[in-house]
């Protein structure tokens, strides 16, 4: 039954980032939003919903290694592998707001979180913490950039035209948008629960093959929680959309950071222990190394993508040899 649950586990995955890729576009669409806030907020955070519910639920039980170890594994697995692989698929056409501000505002969450990571050099502290303080400033931080989002968002819907359309229109118009709102909500309850059940079978099927169990949580747990990140931009690179496959990497790296990072340390204080820290300094090396491949040629190629990839197994190696 394990295999069976993992397999069902795919298909919900697959089959739920496809509706929900479409009915996201789709709402942009009616909506008059253009499809790279979509991909930055809906889609974005829609897909990080499993790592909101395992460092929120790890703070509240005060398993503050899980918390930040969870983000941070997840932030550097969505640049290394889920940009790595929807660029094979199909190279990814990189806007110059991309490049401009959202994509250094990723890079900001990145060193923010090192600085304030870093007591011991900052503040002359033998420990190095993620305090309720640091927290706040991370919520700050994510405010304003939801703020510049909605912003963005607005300044879009009133520069489009609107179009002229009878009541009978208006009406469909109105039907067909909550249409695609159920087939993106019923999507994303896809992505989620298929997510979970291939986390579970995948750790149970470990675990029976002898892996322990804190190489299953650095390994299949934390890939696991970011399935839905994966499967949702390569669907959407397939459907040539790499607006929503970069915009939903960019967002869910900023809301990880700012926000779910933000929300576990104002429950309970995030201690960060050495193995930790070194991951925070590969996420920004890996942050700016991918930034640098998506303003040459202001796309990300199919070469780069496979670097992308490769770099990540390199990581693995790395951290299961140190672990």
């Amino acid at each position: 039954m394990i295999y069976v649950w993992l397999i069902l586990g795919f298909i919900l995955l697959i089959k739920g980032a496809d509706y929900f890729v479409e009915g996201a576009s789709d709402i942009a669409i009616r909506a008059r939003i253009p499809n790279l806030i979509i991909g930055l907020t809906i889609v974005a955070f829609g897909t990080s919903a499993p790592e909101a519910a395992v460092s929120i639920t790890s703070a509240l039980k005060g398993q503050n290694d899980i918390a930040i170890g969870n983000v941070v594994g997840s932030n550097i697995f969505n640049l290394l592998i889920v940009v790595g692989i929807a660029a094979i698929i199909t190279p990814l056409q990189v806007q110059k707001s991309i490049i401009t501000k959202e994509f250094p505002f990723a890079l900001l969450s990145s060193f923010i979180l090192l600085i304030l990571a870093n007591d011991a050099i900052f503040q002359s502290t033998s420990l190095n913490t993620i305090s309720r303080g640091d927290g706040l400033i991370l919520l700050v931080l994510f405010g304003i950039y939801m703020y510049y989002l909605i912003e963005i968002a607005l300044n879009h819907r009133n520069s489009t035209a609107e179009a002229s359309v009878t009541d009978n229109k208006g009406v469909e118009k109105e039907i067909r948008i909550g249409k695609s709102i159920l087939i993106a909500v019923g999507g994303l309850v896809g992505i989620i629960v298929g997510g979970q059940l291939v986390v579970d079978a995948a750790s149970q099927i470990a675990l029976t093959w002898g892996m322990s169990e804190k190489l299953v949580g650095l390994t299949i747990v934390a890939v696991g929680t970011s399935l839905p990140e994966l499967v949702t931009s390569i669907i959407a690179a397939r459907k040539g959309k790499s607006d929503i496959a970069l915009g939903n990497v960019i967002g869910s790296n900023i809301f990880n950071v700012f926000f779910i990072l933000g929300i576990s340390s104002v429950i309970f204080p995030i201690e960060v222990n050495g193995a930790v820290f070194m991951d925070m300094i590969v996420l920004l090396i890996v942050s700016i190394i991918t930034y640098i491949f998506s303003i040459t040629k202001v796309k990300i190629s199919k070469l780069e993508g496979s670097l992308l990839v490769l770099s990540y197994l390199c990581y693995m190696v790395f951290i299961i040899i140190r672990n």
